[in-house]
């Protein structure tokens, strides 16, 4: 199994969301009902505002605070298959990429912990990141002597009767 850095968490999200709501969507939530309370403040009487225009951008702006409710927990849900698989590679061998960009290693996991970007494997006693592994799984032994070469042969035998 290879995963490659580009299938890495990376960005200003964290892979593992504490679901507590972001201070942002809170701020928009609040600019939207003063722009709309404005909106009804300072309409012209004689030419009121359609009130089906006012529900029809409430009931946008509740869509979108459920699209992002729905981002959110797939976050969270990202997180947790992250977590989950990170643990399942305990004591796999592996290869992984030096901070250097350019020195390759190889290694067994022997734990893993992890922070705010993600798992962070320690490996033979080195702290190496999800986005720095380049494979994970038992390499093949290697044959001592590849001159020789051992051949079994099976022989079946059927009666009838």
């Amino acid at each position: 199994m290879t995963i490659s850095a580009s299938e890495a968490v990376a960005g200003s999200t964290t892979a593992f969301p504490t679901g507590a709501p972001t201070t942002a969507a809170s701020e928009d939530k609040q600019m939207f009902m003063e722009l709309m309370v404005a909106q009804l403040r300072y309409q012209d009487p004689l030419n009121p505002s359609d009130s089906g225009e006012f529900l029809a951008q409430s009931a946008q702006f509740s869509a979108l605070e459920k699209m992002q409710d729905v981002a959110d927990r797939v976050g969270e849900l990202l997180g947790a298959q992250m977590a989950f698989g990170a643990g399942a590679m305990v004591g796999q061998q592996v290869s992984w990429i030096d901070t250097d960009g350019v020195t390759t290693h190889n290694g067994t996991i022997g734990g893993v912990s992890f922070g705010a970007s993600g798992p962070v494997f320690d490996i033979d006693g080195a702290q190496v990141p999800l986005a720095q592994l380049l494979s994970v799984g038992t390499p093949a032994p290697a044959d001592p002597d590849p001159t020789t070469s051992t051949t079994t042969s099976t022989t079946t035998s059927t009666t009838t009767a």
